[in-house]
């Protein structure tokens, strides 16, 4: 039998030319006639696999939340939690960057996505592991995606146009080396999210010394 000139569609296949489509052109660019015409197949084909465009943006979602480390939190693994979790948000936080235009998909939550849902198990599985009440374990969990998801969101650097005549020192006199923080988004950014990283994780340290274990 002759094999066919184009590999068979899988959700694979799917989600991978989604997920171009999303860090190309935006989530507005997804729709299952594009993607079909992306993948050369007829349009209901698609729906051997997806009910929806969000079903398909749901496992794009998904697939992100796939690259993130959690070996972490293995229970073999040897760090405490206050490493496992810095280790976590940083690799967390590499993936959502890495694919930004499907953060507010993923900002929902987990909701039925494999991956999503491996994440929130092991965040929550760990911490009560250490000590911290199921109820206060929660709220770590909710607390990091909070931290994490918005700080994909965008670039604070980046908030800044690069003209110094954009900000009048007569109006805005702590704002003089602002057009400056583009050229270095890298260290503002980062460091950013590595102070406020740390502030998070010293403040819940305190709360986990004072807890009635």
């Amino acid at each position: 039998m002759a094999r066919p000139r184009k590999p068979l569609l899988s959700r694979d296949r799917i989600v991978a030319a989604a997920s171009a489509l999303v860090d190309a052109e935006g989530l507005e660019a997804v729709s299952t006639r594009r993607l079909a015409a992306e993948l050369g197949v007829s349009g209901p084909s698609l729906y051997n696999h997806f009910r929806t465009k969000d079903e398909i943006l749901e496992a794009v979602a998904d697939a992100v939340s796939d690259r993130i480390d959690l070996s972490m939190f293995d229970p073999d693994d040897g760090r405490d939690w206050h490493t496992a979790l810095h280790d976590w948000a940083h690799s967390h936080r590499a993936a959502l960057r890495a694919h930004p235009n499907i953060v507010p998909v993923f900002a929902r939550g987990p909701g039925r996505r494999p991956a999503g849902l491996r994440v929130a198990d092991a965040v929550f599985g760990a911490m009560v592991r250490a000590g911290w009440p199921a109820a206060q374990a929660t709220r770590i969990g909710a607390l990091m995606r909070y931290f994490i998801t918005g700080s994909a969101l965008g670039s604070f650097a980046r908030g800044f146009v690069d003209d110094a005549t954009a900000y009048d020192p007569a109006v805005y006199p702590h704002l003089g080396r602002a057009h400056l923080l583009a050229e270095h988004q890298e260290q503002v950014d980062e460091g950013a999210f590595e102070t406020g990283l740390r502030a998070i994780i010293d403040g819940l340290s305190v709360q986990y010394a004072a807890l009635d274990r």
